[in-house]
């Protein structure tokens, strides 16, 4: 459905642009339909530019990013425009996507504008019911409501409702739950599994390597910007070939280990460091993240 082919993004600054900074390098992957695809890397890793250009909101320097077959780092006009009646996205931040002042209403009203201007006012009323309902949510409890009355997990899912309203094929799914509490996580990751179910192509982005590893079927691991590994979910968590993979495997918590009473974890298996070394001092009694 979706492939990355040797992508690359390098971001220049400076009065000249004499400075460069690449931010990814030589990525390639593909995304089927009906598959969730996890991107795992820490903070600054690239994912969230991986996302950006596949959404066309950042140009790509090199490779190509195709989606069925045809070429879509070059689109513009109509047939960008139709290009996200296909692909869409949801972000970290469900607020921010919002105007304040303006009721979530509008979010639709624009859409309809757009893209589904042909239909009768009972047409899409009975439409955005059915994307409203598809998501868990009452149109009666969200529809005539501001962005600040409604709770962090009710507007990404009205973010992903508008997506439906599209009836797109693939969705850039950018750490969509990382502001939400346990419970609403759950039920929003159980969401994008029904929608997979249909047939709808998922990258999830995330840095969280337990919901990667429970709602993917092909995991992509980056690092500064480069896929260190990749492959299927369970071979990439259960037999993990590169150190950058086992060194994120052995940091995750573990339920059934705790702390020790010296304040420090339980003793963990060793990974080969790759990279530089740092040394850091640590005063007992204190937690370091790193």
């Amino acid at each position: 459905m979706l492939k990355l082919d040797h992508v690359t993004k390098v971001f220049t600054s400076g009065t000249f642009g004499g400075a460069a900074v690449t931010a990814v390098s030589d990525v390639t992957f593909e995304i089927k339909p009906g598959e969730v695809v996890s991107l795992i890397g820490e903070s600054g890793s690239g994912k969230t530019t991986v996302g950006r250009m596949i959404l066309r909101l950042t140009e790509v320097t090199g490779g190509t990013i195709t989606f069925e077959g045809k070429d879509v780092t070059a689109l513009g006009g109509r047939r960008l425009r139709g290009y996200y009646q296909h692909v869409q996205g949801v972000f970290q931040d469900p607020f921010s996507s919002y105007n304040p002042v303006f009721r979530v209403d509008r979010v639709f009203e624009m859409i309809r504008s757009i893209y589904l201007g042909g239909l009768s006012r009972a047409a899409w009323q009975a439409k955005l019911r059915t994307s409203l309902e598809a998501v868990g949510l009452e149109p009666a409890d969200v529809l005539g409501k501001y962005p600040h009355q409604l709770s962090g997990g009710q507007l990404q899912r009205l973010l992903i409702a508008r997506a439906l309203l599209l009836e797109i094929r693939f969705l850039v799914a950018d750490e969509i739950i990382s502001m939400l509490d346990a419970s609403t996580r759950i039920d929003v990751l159980n969401l994008l599994g029904d929608l997979k179910e249909r047939g709808l192509g998922v990258l999830f982005v995330t840095h969280d390597l337990s919901l990667g590893h429970y709602i993917s079927d092909q995991t992509v691991i980056l690092r500064r910007g480069v896929v260190v590994e990749r492959g299927e979910t369970a071979k990439v968590f259960g037999d993990p070939r590169h150190p950058y993979t086992r060194m994120l495997m052995a940091s995750v918590p573990q339920l059934d280990h705790k702390w020790t009473s010296n304040g420090g974890p339980q003793p963990a298996a060793e990974v080969e460091p790759e990279g530089d070394l740092v040394e850091v001092e640590v005063e007992p009694g204190h937690w370091v993240a790193s």
